[in-house]
């Protein structure tokens, strides 16, 4: 029997059936799916093959397969270092939320989400949230992010999910289609779901003024279908993105700007360090290239911030 994961707690899992019904399943013994160990072989947005067992006067539904996945979008589990986490699967668009200091994101964490999301091919829209909030200065840095990220090719929109700010904008970008949102503890994930869909009342929590960070009111990743049409899976928040399972020689390949001049670096091989006539640092140098996102490639390609891409596959 097909089923669509609609929730994961970890062991056990909320999976809808055709019929529309819901059944708590778990999975029948150990999965390895692709050769990755990760945290959770079934992810939120996966469909898979159940059997329903009864026990007692309950239905439960035991997970016998995974079927391929159109796409998913993962990173390095923070605690386990040879491990992966999926964060959910055959996604139509991702959003990524981000605000400026309360709490702030910064622009190496959003080239790591890109980079992830394009090695993917999943379709990106960042989302500036608590517009409201800003002063004058702080807006304009955040609208030079803005026409930054939109001159490489990535939609942007300035939103407020308290004041309703662009929020219609953003549903019409999500009709009928199944769409992630991600982003730090505290950017608003779940006031934005609850804008879009305002009788799901989903839990939302104050930022900790100690820390600037938001409190973790998303411990599991769950997905919420929504009245004007498609989905929405929540996740919980991020605090740092691990790149995984990039070659050095890939990684331009998910840098757009990158990616359109490399063929005019003197050597195809060229990873854009000391390299003599590389057209990338060229660019950087020029103006072309914003300093910013090269340093996030270099801080990628270096395996800096935690060595995020190494060691990441099962072993043989």
């Amino acid at each position: 029997m097909r089923g669509l994961v609609y929730k994961s707690t970890g062991s056990w899992y909320d999976v809808k059936l055709a019929s529309g019904k819901r059944v708590k399943s778990r999975l029948k013994g150990k999965f390895r799916i692709q050769g990755i160990k990760s945290t959770n072989p079934v992810a939120v947005g996966d469909y898979v093959d159940l059997q329903i067992e009864k026990k007692g006067d309950e239905e439960l539904g035991v997970i016998k397969e995974i079927e391929e996945r159109r796409n998913y979008i993962i990173r390095k589990s923070v605690n386990l270092s040879k491990q992966t986490h999926i964060i959910a699967s055959n996604i139509d668009l991702a959003f990524l939320l981000i605000t400026y200091n309360n709490p702030p994101t910064s622009t190496t964490f959003i080239d790591r989400f890109l980079v992830s999301a394009e090695a993917y091919h999943i379709p990106v829209v960042l989302l500036f949230n608590k517009m409201d909030t800003y002063n004058l200065d702080e807006k304009v840095e955040l609208k030079f992010l803005a026409e930054m990220y939109r001159e490489i090719g990535y939609e942007c929109h300035g939103i407020s999910a308290e004041t309703g700010l662009q929020i219609e904008a953003v549903k019409e970008l999500m009709k009928d289609k199944t769409c992630m949102v991600s982003g730090h503890s505290g950017v608003g994930k779940s006031s934005l779901i609850n804008a879009l869909q305002p009788g799901l009342s989903i839990k939302t929590s104050n930022i900790s003024l100690q820390h600037l960070q938001g409190q973790h009111t998303t411990t599991f990743a769950e997905m919420h279908e929504l009245d004007f049409g498609g989905r929405i899976i929540d996740t919980p928040g991020i605090r740092g993105f691990g790149v995984v399972a990039i070659e050095d020689e890939e990684l331009t390949d998910y840098f757009p700007e990158f990616f359109a001049i490399k063929h005019q670096c003197k050597f195809t091989n060229c990873l854009h360090l000391s390299e003599p006539k590389c057209a990338i640092k060229k660019a950087v140098e020029e103006g072309g290239i914003e300093v910013s996102r090269y340093e996030s490639y270099l801080q990628i390609l270096k395996g800096e911030d935690e060595n995020y891409r190494k060691d990441i596959y099962a072993e043989k």
